[in-house]
């Protein structure tokens, strides 16, 4: 999952990934009731299957039960956390995924495996150009879902339903998957495999700004963009019930303006503070400053497409001459670690520094390796989302590729995250751009297939490496997560040698939250447990 405009990484190699904050003054008493505010950026979409963002995915949070959830201590798959009893196979490519009963969505229909089915299926249909499309990719009858290549417009897919998906009974539903995936009950808390009522089939547009779904909480009015999303708890909701009633994600488009709303207590929660503020912040707020291993993974993308970065070369130079740990020091406080890897260390199979030399700063290496490649002229572009706390380390980069590379002509473009995402996913970027990652779910294969495979639904570099998809492949087949991570560091390296990114940091979950607020918890995937979170009265 693409991060928030804000989230630049991991630090530690911890497993424990939530953290608590207490919960106020010690007079004041925590109960249930009352209501309290986020902070978000401006979602790029509400609708599940085309969710792939940390904004959007906080919301959703609040709004949709998973059929699965994830320990916030362990990461491990918790199988009957979520609105599934039972996940099983017997050749990990036939699964059978039985539903518990009493499950309802916010407008009272039933949470059943049609509606499942209608989510996948929505998800995986061609012609609605969802984010999360390649997840139903091994799905059996996904590419009769697709217009075929090169059709003539309007052409419409042979089918709108995935043989591969069965309604066996009201509560039980068959998924038959191309070849083998040992991990696929671990995907099944991903924001991609949410079930969808019949409501969203009639307007896909009106559900996205009303969303309808099983969670705790309900949508309270429609969505005001650039504004806020409220929304109340659900009565009927079959699960634990949330500690309060009711939430206000408040939308900011500049993060100081959101961190200067939460030390004036009109926010309540942040769950990503400025990075030049960090310091400050863990004096300023004491045991309500919030400082836990995250799954995210900062990197500058290269556009591949643009026949100037076409030389591995000149993508090592540009990696060599930067300083992460002088960044990291002088602006993050030193609050995260240098990326060597493309894979968080708190997912099983990370190895310490699979990237080398191409990853240490090393100026006179990168000189020299530039001047290989044919130098570079004219002006550098260096690309980033604006108003979330980027500029200053984005600028300490450019100042270090003049320094060391003499490339004196850099320029940076920033935009608003969505449009940001929008230039992206259209190819239309000219330089350097930073991006960042979230895991969707704990495994090496989250961060290889979705941003490096040729079909990746976030590769936004252009990239692409028959021999890194043919790994994936193979380690999506393997018997077991543990056996496929071996193919997936084959991958990895390979990856790194072509180096359509520049690793820059892995970090940490930094937050924090007012004193009205307590049993605030930020997990792994970078979302806060909203329905645990008490507002003391």
């Amino acid at each position: 999952m693409r991060t928030s405009p804000i989230l630049t990484g991991l630090a530690a190699v911890s497993l424990i990934v939530a953290g608590c904050g207490g919960g106020g003054d010690d007079d004041a008493t925590a109960s249930t009731g009352g209501e309290f505010s986020v902070y978000v950026c401006e979602p790029e979409h509400l609708v599940p299957q085309n969710t792939n963002e940390t904004c959007g995915a906080e919301v959703l949070g609040a709004l949709f039960t998973p059929l699965v959830d994830y320990d916030v201590n362990s990461n491990d798959v918790r199988i009957g956390s979520g609105t599934a009893e039972s996940i099983e196979s017997g050749d990990q490519r036939v699964w059978t995924i039985r539903l518990k009963q009493g499950w309802t969505f916010h407008n009272g229909e039933p949470v059943d495996a049609a509606a499942y089915a209608r989510g996948w299926n929505a998800g995986a249909y061609g012609p609605n150009a969802y984010g999360n499309a390649y997840f139903f990719e091994n799905i059996q009858g996904y590419d009769d879902l697709q217009v075929p290549e090169g059709a003539a417009a309007g052409t419409r897919p042979e089918a709108t339903e995935m043989s591969g998906v069965e309604v066996v009974d009201p509560l039980t539903l068959r998924v038959t998957l191309v070849q083998p995936f040992s991990q696929f009950p671990v995907t099944l808390g991903y924001t991609a495999f949410y079930p969808l009522p019949r409501s969203y089939t009639g307007d896909p547009d009106a559900f996205e700004e009303r969303p309808v779904g099983n969670g705790p909480f309900r949508m309270d009015g429609a969505w005001q963009h650039n504004q806020q999303i409220r929304v109340q708890k659900y009565d009927g909701y079959a699960g634990e019930e949330a500690k309060a009633d009711a939430i206000t994600f408040r939308i900011y488009s500049n993060v100081n303006t959101a961190y200067n709303d939460l030390l004036g207590g009109n926010v309540d929660i942040m769950d990503a503070l400025p990075p030049e503020r960090l310091a400050g912040a863990r004096s300023q707020f004491g045991d309500r400053y919030i400082e836990r291993p995250s799954s995210s993974f900062t990197y500058l993308g290269f556009p591949l497409y643009d026949d100037r970065f076409s030389d591995a070369r000149l993508r090592r130079a540009l990696s060599m001459a930067i300083d992460r740990q002088a960044i990291i020091d002088a602006i993050f406080s030193g609050a995260y670690t240098p990326a060597r890897s493309l894979v968080s260390p708190v997912v099983a199979g990370a190895r310490p520094d699979p990237c080398g030399t191409a990853c240490r700063y090393d100026p006179a290496a990168a000189k020299a390796l530039l001047q290989q490649a044919g130098g570079w002229d004219g002006a550098l572009t260096l690309w980033f989302n604006s108003g979330s706390g980027h500029e200053k380390w984005m600028e300490a980069v450019s100042n270090q590729l003049r320094s060391n590379l003499g490339i004196t002509s850099i320029t940076f473009r920033s935009l608003e995250f969505a449009e940001y995402l929008s230039l992206l996913d259209a190819e239309d970027v000219t330089g350097p751009f930073r991006l960042g990652w979230v895991m969707d779910y704990p495994s090496p294969q989250n961060y290889l297939q979705p941003i490096y495979s040729t079909t990746g639904s976030s590769n936004n570099f252009g990239y692409s490496n028959q021999q890194v998809d043919r790994l994936i492949e193979q380690g999506n087949a393997a018997e077991s997560v543990d056996a496929g991570i071996q193919l997936y560091q084959r991958a990895e390296d390979l990856i790194l040698a072509d180096m359509p990114n520049i690793p820059m940091w892995f970090g940490k979950v930094q937050g924090a939250h007012s004193a009205r607020v307590g049993d605030v918890a930020i997990d792994a995937f970078a979302r806060i447990r909203l329905a645990q979170v008490t507002v003391d009265q």
